[in-house]
């Protein structure tokens, strides 16, 4: 019998353009975006959502997403997911050990975004949705991470900053 996991992707929140000297890398979070991050803090603690391992990208954005959400569980800073596509991101997550049951991403705009769609056997709640940043998709998978495969995910959430104001 499989054990069930979760997939929790996360796109990171609004970043600022205030600066245009910086590089993308550098960019920080908005207001509204830092607003953003601490209520999908808020619904992760208020849910119970237990997170055994975060992976997030190397952006200051996503990492402060992180720091102001204050997802639980073991934290891994990784340049890889940076600038990273769908099939690299999948790529990652196949690559989690079998004893991690409950998985973040924190990421970047389109990968994310197109690796939800790919991933979720029944795509009509995300086909056609805006994906904003700080958008939450939650998967439950049946498979063991290195057999996670297009469409076979089930969503069970969908959650963007504004469902939360």
């Amino acid at each position: 019998m499989s054990q069930t996991r979760t997939l929790l992707l996360l796109r990171h929140a609004k970043s600022s353009w205030d600066d245009p000297s910086l590089a993308d890398h550098d960019r920080p979070l908005a207001p509204r975006g830092r607003r953003a991050a601490e209520r999908i803090g808020e619904l992760l603690r208020d849910q119970g959502i237990e997170i055994s391992l975060v992976l997030c990208s190397s952006a200051r954005r996503a990492r402060e997403t992180l720091e102001l959400a204050q997802p639980p569980g073991e934290v891994q800073i990784e340049q890889e997911l940076y600038g990273a596509s769908a099939r690299q991101l999948l790529d990652r997550i196949r690559r989690v050990p079998d004893e991690v049951e409950s998985l973040m991403l924190i990421g970047h705009n389109p990968a994310v975004e197109e690796l939800a769609l790919g991933l979720a056997a029944d795509r009509s709640e995300l086909e056609g949705a805006k994906f904003p940043t700080g958008a939450l998709v939650t998967f439950s998978v049946n498979e063991p991470w290195q057999g996670l495969a297009p469409g076979e995910a089930t969503l069970t959430g969908f959650v963007k900053p504004r469902d939360l104001e």
